[in-house]
């Protein structure tokens, strides 16, 4: 969760309407980044003078578009469930932990 940056909410990616990502969906940009380059999600924020500034309307940073490339968020779940990186790292953390080779875990 430290790598997080806001848990998505909805299973919904893009508004058909407006072609924009929905808020708390899987492709938010209050939580993944703006769409555009230095423009926030309700267009408030135009240009790179407002770079870093946090929209007060929309939440969206306005910062370069690239960051959704890098940022993470986080859905919480009822159970526990393993992440397919820790699976296929070598040598295999999961196998390791538990005590188990990593061919019997495939």
């Amino acid at each position: 969760l430290e790598a997080s940056h806001g848990e998505v909410l909805k299973p919904e990616t893009i508004n058909y309407r407006t072609y924009k990502p929905e808020r708390d969906g899987l492709f938010c940009e209050r939580i993944f980044g703006p769409v555009k380059d230095y423009e926030c999600h309700c267009g408030k924020y135009k240009r790179i003078r407002y770079k870093g500034i946090v929209c007060d309307r929309c939440g969206v940073e306005v910062t370069e578009k690239k960051v959704r490339r890098e940022r993470m968020g986080h859905i919480n779940l009822v159970v526990p469930v393993v992440h397919i990186w820790y699976f296929k790292s070598l040598p295999n953390k999961i196998g390791y932990l538990l005590g188990i080779p990593s061919k019997k875990l495939d």
